[in-house]
């Protein structure tokens, strides 16, 4: 296994918690280093309300009438 696929490996989090695979400090010094995503977050539909029932799929919200 090449450098660079085995450093992508270390900080899986599958991975971190095998003993000696990664040190605690390690983790958390590659978690903050981590990029902000945060600017990708879709904004909401100003027109969508919670309770209209045509905005989820079919058979969610008000029950139908009989």
């Amino acid at each position: 296994m090449n450098r660079r696929s085995l450093e992508k490996l270390r900080t899986d989090r599958r991975l971190a918690g095998r003993k000696g695979w990664i040190s605690k400090a390690d983790l958390a010094q590659e978690t903050l280093e981590l990029p902000d995503t945060g600017g990708k977050i879709a904004e909401r539909d100003a027109d969508a309300r919670p309770d209209d029932a045509s905005a989820g799929p079919p058979g969610v919200g008000a029950p139908s009438a009989r």
